[in-house]
């Protein structure tokens, strides 16, 4: 399989990929500071070397998206006004997570900038949460820090009113609910009890109720795909505060864009786990695969050491992360490529561009480190503290891969299904008249939202 990442660099402090698609470079750079004791200090360090790594690869002044993950909730505000000040008109869609950097780091940064090429792309900077990019007839939206606004004290509400919120911030960019490919949930004490429940669990019902009447990428799916799609997500812990959303959308008429939801041989899928796990089951798929011509790009979800439904490896950090990155190997590999219609379009980890590694306990950090670095090579990743979503988990990687049909090969054109939600599931949960009320009537707020009620459609969200 033909690498598409065209070159890496990793130096203390910093690691980035640059990747082609569609003629425009993407560059993936991971920044820890290298000097500075203060929050302000360390923070402008960090943006420093984002900067200089962007200059390097033409890609200054062209960050689109980025994650900043910080120690403390404390430092929300002033890390917010130091890269505003750093940016200036530049600003790009920002998501701050309370996720400590393992390294002992006050901050670290994660970001997505365009490099040669980025004289096609119309880069759009709505606000330091929404940023649009357009080129080659689609849109990208980035839509960050989607917060809860209701005074209610419950996760299902909070949840809800975050999803509300997010599809304010999509609608700032001119995407829905349904056209959103990637998702990360956030959740402070996120395996913690809620009433007879667990706080994941909770999460877990509302995401379910926002979605019964949306319909992911219908204009995209695969020919082959059958079933409900749901986006490539993360649903990970987070310190501080109740609940954050953050997302990319997808707008485009392009009919040879095809989306294809892929899930692992190895793994149950995640919305088909028994009540055991959580008795309203997750909504996400385990990778969403975007392909167009020979370019196929792999938006892998959250992944842990579940093999079937089942936590492996209790207790031993080592194993778990081995586990784990196994897991990505098969998701992504060409016989599961194969297994999706996607003949030729599969990828190894070689082909990551960016990783983001969640770590729960810090005295595993460096174990978890060790054998990310052996397995992974010098793919740019991110080392942070977070809770995983079950008390026995570990360990959860995300990532971003890429592959590209190797020249002379003979693929026939991706299609895309031209069939309805219902016709693609027999009519299950597809029905108008099945949506809940968007704003729950425990939310205090509620008569005072204009976001109160979904609209009873099957196709939009």
């Amino acid at each position: 399989m033909l690498n598409r990442v065209a070159h890496r660099l990793t130096s203390y402090g910093l690691g980035y990929s640059v990747v082609n698609i569609r003629d425009v470079s993407h560059v993936y750079a991971t920044a820890k500071p290298c000097r500075g004791t203060t929050l302000e200090e360390q923070t402008r360090d960090a943006l420093r070397i984002l900067d200089s790594t962007m200059e390097s690869e033409g890609a200054q002044g062209s960050v689109v998206h980025q994650a900043v993950f910080l120690s403390d909730v404390k430092g929300v505000s002033s890390c917010r006004e130091i890269i505003h000040d750093f940016y200036r008109k530049n600003l790009p869609a920002t998501n701050y997570l309370i996720q400590p950097p393992c390294d002992g780091s006050l901050v670290s940064i994660e970001a997505v900038g365009l490099g040669s090429g980025r004289e096609k792309v119309e880069i759009q900077r709505i606000n330091d949460r929404v940023v649009v990019t357009r080129w080659d007839a689609t849109t990208y939206v980035y839509a960050d820090y989607a917060q809860p606004m209701t005074s209610a004290t419950g996760v299902y509400e909070k949840t809800i009113c975050s999803y509300q919120q997010l599809r304010r911030l999509l609608a700032l960019g001119g995407a829905r609910l349904d056209q959103v490919f990637r998702l990360w949930v956030s959740l402070d004490g996120i395996v913690d009890p809620e009433g007879p429940s667990q706080r994941y669990k909770e999460m877990n019902r509302a995401r379910s109720d926002v979605y019964q009447c949306t319909s992911f990428l219908s204009d995209h799916l695969h020919a082959a795909f059958s079933g409900r799609a749901y986006p490539a997500s993360t649903g990970i812990g987070t310190q501080g505060r109740s609940i954050n959303l953050s997302a990319v959308a997808l707008v485009s008429n392009k009919e040879d864009l095809i989306a294809t939801p892929l899930e692992n041989p190895r793994q149950t899928a995640a919305y088909s786990y028994a009540p055991f796990y959580s008795p309203t089951s997750p909504k996400f798929s385990r990778a969403l695969a975007l392909s167009q011509g020979v370019e196929t790009t792999f938006y892998i979800s959250g992944t842990a050491s579940i093999i079937h439904s089942e936590t492996r490896h209790q207790g031993d950090a080592a194993a778990q992360t081995l586990e784990t990155i196994n897991n990505i190997t098969a998701l992504i590999s060409e016989d599961n490529a194969q297994r999706h219609g996607l003949p030729c379009r599969g990828a190894t980890l070689q082909d990551l561009a960016v990783a983001r590694i969640y770590v729960k306990r810090s005295e595993d950090y460096e174990t978890i480190r060790s054998i990310c670095e052996q397995c992974l090579g010098h793919v740019p990743s991110s080392f942070v503290i977070a809770d995983v979503c079950r008390p026995d988990l570990l360990v959860e990687v995300e990532a971003i891969g890429y592959s590209r049909i190797p020249d002379g090969a003979s693929v026939a054109a991706l299609r895309t299904s031209n069939r309805s939600l219902s016709e693609r599931t027999n009519g299950v949960n597809a029905e108008p008249g099945k949506c809940v009320p968007y704003c729950p009537s425990t939310c205090p707020e509620r008569r005072q939202c204009p976001y109160a009620v979904v609209p009873a459609l099957v196709h939009g969200g």
